[in-house]
């Protein structure tokens, strides 16, 4: 981490949270950035959930080229996403292991309905792209 602090370090001040925001992380594993994890706790000042008995605010689907088909991946991060919130894809950089094309990203967005709309570097090895419901949806 930086001496700037851990949200500048990784980016996630990028990425639209705020303190009292309920995010549920999805498709973590040992790959996964922990810095920017927890810059994320910090930002929210809260635990990342992994089951929601609620609607949440917002949703972090670590991706990888090997985890499924794109679209399904996005259809199933929607289950406890509120009507306003918002879904971060974190997929791996460029020439990075599991790296996800972004033909491969962008067609599962549009085939799930949704829109890309940022694309953000958040940490050395991670891309983030923000994906939202179409305005006609959201309430």
């Amino acid at each position: 981490m930086s001496q700037n602090g851990p949200d500048e370090a990784t980016g996630v001040h990028q990425l639209g949270l705020m303190q009292g925001m309920v995010v549920e992380e999805l498709g973590w594993d040992e790959d996964s950035d922990e810095d920017f994890r927890q810059a994320v706790m910090e930002m929210i000042d809260s635990d990342l959930v992994e089951e929601s008995q609620q609607a949440v605010d917002a949703v972090v689907l670590w991706l990888r080229q090997d985890d499924g088909d794109v679209m399904d991946l996005l259809i199933d991060s929607l289950t406890d996403l509120g009507p306003a919130g918002f879904l971060w894809v974190l997929t791996p950089k460029v020439g990075r292991p599991g790296q996800v094309p972004q033909s491969d990203l962008s067609e599962g967005v549009v085939a799930a309905g949704l829109c890309l709309t940022t694309s953000a570097s958040v940490s050395k090895d991670w891309s983030a792209h923000k994906v939202v419901r179409p305005k006609s949806v959201r309430r």
